[in-house]
């Protein structure tokens, strides 16, 4: 192809083999406006509208059709290697339609939308988009353009929130987890309520996001009532940490749910005040605890653990007592046995955490 021998001739050019090699040792970006390579990028995209139009005449010819070229448009496109001047050409007829560049085009296939969603889903204003933008690839990007390819999301993000969802699901997971986050040019603190569904298949589910200043029962209570007006009628189990005034939150929405607390939470909370030289055979003795078969063992291994640790930690047996009816709600489903083979690492889970 024509294009393909004169890119050949261009890299076989001393001047620009001396100009590119200068500008590797330079240590300077590798693309940008100032960049040979910028340059050898905008050679090679107009040799490669020119092989386009060639290669189109040529079938305009086999078909019969008569056509010529009809001098050029000139436009300037933004890329990752920064802003290039493009010629294309243009026939006769008007029927050429370039496929590297179209005619109402004004970005090189360059991921760049991609990475102006990544740097704003960061928390970075429009203007810092902008400015980062400009440093990193050299690219001059209006604002105007910026907040185009931002909002091309929000339909898609508001689809997703609204969604109808299944009546019925046998287990939910609710979880709150705290992110910094630019908010209004500085850092904050937000707290990113998280719905997690499991349904009869297996099949997981994330259905909900819900962003707050912080956690709070009361929260809960408005994002189980949004559940609730997408469809869910009714779920058998929600899994829940020890947050206050969680269980009662659930009870006014879904009356009928069984609460599960989070047992990992549980021990988390149980070990926070224990010396380290007890940390051990304490854990042995609360996995006795959690993976009993029924409560009944279960009862009888925390009034164990309660006689060898009571005078030192009473707070642990009052936690798990306060809690108990919860703690222990798995243990009400058959196939008891196999369930605690997933819960026997839970003081693995717990092992990276250290005493606050």
């Amino acid at each position: 192809m024509k294009d393909s021998k004169d890119i050949d001739k261009l890299l076989n050019d001393a001047e620009l083999q001396s100009q590119l090699k200068d500008h590797l040792y330079s240590k300077r970006p590798i693309l940008g406006p100032d960049s040979p390579f910028s340059g050898l990028l905008q050679v090679m995209v107009n040799q490669m509208l020119d092989g386009e139009m060639d290669s189109f005449l040529k079938q305009e010819d086999e078909t019969g059709n008569i056509n010529k070229r009809n001098g050029r448009s000139n436009k300037q496109i933004i890329s990752e290697a920064g802003p290039l001047s493009i010629s294309t050409p243009r026939d006769r007829n008007s029927d050429f339609e370039p496929e590297l560049v179209g005619k109402r085009q004004r970005e090189l296939s360059s991921g760049l939308d991609e990475q102006i969603l990544a740097l704003y889903a960061q928390g970075n204003s429009v203007e810092d988009v902008r400015r980062l933008l400009s440093r990193i690839y050299g690219i001059d990007i209006s604002a105007g353009k910026i907040s185009q390819i931002t909002d091309k999301i929000l339909p898609s993000i508001q689809e997703w929130r609204v969604r109808q969802l299944r009546g019925f699901y046998p287990i939910v997971y609710l979880d709150a987890v705290h992110f910094k986050v630019r908010h209004e040019g500085k850092y904050d603190t937000r707290a990113f309520y998280t719905v997690y569904a499991v349904d009869w298949q297996g099949h997981r589910d994330l259905l909900g996001l819900y962003i707050q200043d912080s956690e709070g029962a009361r929260c809960w209570g408005r994002v189980l009532e949004d559940l609730k007006s997408r469809g869910v009628k009714d779920i058998l189990v929600m899994c829940t940490d020890d947050l206050s005034g969680f269980s009662e939150v659930i009870a006014e929405v879904y009356p009928s749910t069984i609460v599960q607390k989070c047992i990992v939470h549980q021990v988390r909370n149980s070990l926070k005040y224990v010396d380290e030289k007890d940390r051990k055979p304490i854990i042995v003795d609360l996995r006795k605890v959690y993976t009993s078969t029924t409560r009944e063992q279960a009862a009888t291994s925390l009034e164990v653990l309660n006689v060898k640790w009571g005078s030192k930690y009473k707070y642990i047996y009052d936690q798990w007592s306060k809690n108990w009816e919860e703690l222990m709600a798995f243990l009400d489903f058959p196939g008891k046995a196999e369930n605690n083979k997933d819960i026997l690492s839970i003081e693995e889970q717990i092992r990276p955490w250290k005493r606050r």
